[in-house]
This record gives structure tokens, sequence and C-alpha cells, in this order.
């Protein structure tokens, strides 16, 4: 019960992720449509590298706390 719990938060956890990373992409493609120099474009495309590593961090946590979390019910 424990795994099928922690596997479901896992793929929910992916999910939120993707839908960060998603977010991330469009808001880049805004501020570029937006950006009258190519300073801002490069801007734009690191704020978008931060938030994707951003995402992928809280991933990478969200999954090791669910390990933890079924490793301690047992």
């Amino acid at each position: 019960m424990r795994t099928a719990m922690a596997k479901i938060s896992n793929m929910a956890s992916a999910a939120r992720e993707h839908m960060s990373i998603c977010r991330a992409k469009v808001e880049e493609k805004v501020e570029k449509a937006t950006a009258r120099t190519h300073d801002e474009k490069k801007i734009a495309k690191e704020r978008r590298k931060a938030k994707e590593a951003r995402a992928k961090m809280e991933l990478h946590q969200a999954k090791a706390r669910h390990a933890a979390e079924k490793s301690s019910a047992k």
C-alpha cells in the first residue's frame, strides 16, 4: 500500500514539474516577444533555465520525501 502511495505521489510530483517547466517556457516566450534588446532576450532565457532547475530540484526533493515516508511507515 505504501509503495503504491509513494508511486502515485511521485507521478503527481512529476506532473507538477512538467507544468512548471511548460509555464516557464511560455513566460520566456512572452518576455522575448516584449524584449527590445538582445540582452533582454538573454535574461529571459536565463530566467527560464533557473525556473526549470528549481522545478527539477523540487521534484527530487519530493521523491526523497516520499521514499522517506514509505520507509518510515514500515
